[in-house]
């Protein structure tokens, strides 16, 4: 009696399997679902992305004379790279932009009277822009 037990239970139990192989597939189809309703979403991934990248433009002598070029400096975080920087100026300025070159100037020791301390580092982009467009807000 007790061996047809056992194969009483081996038989049911491919069964159970069989029920729960469809209930997985149905989750994924909920799954898939609900990735089509995010991919149409329009909402932009980088709304409000441009100040976490930029800092401020950077006006100096040199900056004046690459704005007939097309070239405008940036001063941006230490932790922003080339593609970010590229992507914050275009949505914050509206801009397309073509070349985007990332300089690091690193920290200075300077000397006043008897002390010594240091002048901050940081880190600047130089960004060109398509012909024909101008960034007219480059005031810090």
């Amino acid at each position: 009696m007790a061996l047809k037990d056992i194969f009483k239970n081996k038989k049911e139990s491919p069964k159970k399997e069989d029920k729960k192989d469809k209930t997985v597939k149905t989750v994924k189809k909920v799954k898939k679902e609900t990735t089509k309703k995010v991919v149409k979403s329009k909402k932009l991934p980088f709304e409000g992305f441009a100040y976490r990248v930029l800092k401020f433009p950077h006006i100096t002598e040199k900056a004046t004379i690459l704005l007939q070029n097309n070239q405008y400096v940036f001063i941006v975080y230490n932790n922003a790279n080339k593609i970010e920087v590229r992507k914050a100026v275009e949505e914050l300025y509206g801009v397309k932009v073509l070349k985007v070159q990332i300089v690091k100037i690193v920290k200075k020791r300077i000397r006043v009277g008897k002390t010594f301390g240091w002048r901050k580092g940081f880190k600047k982009a130089i960004v060109r822009i398509k012909e024909g467009q101008k960034i007219e807000e480059m005031i810090r």
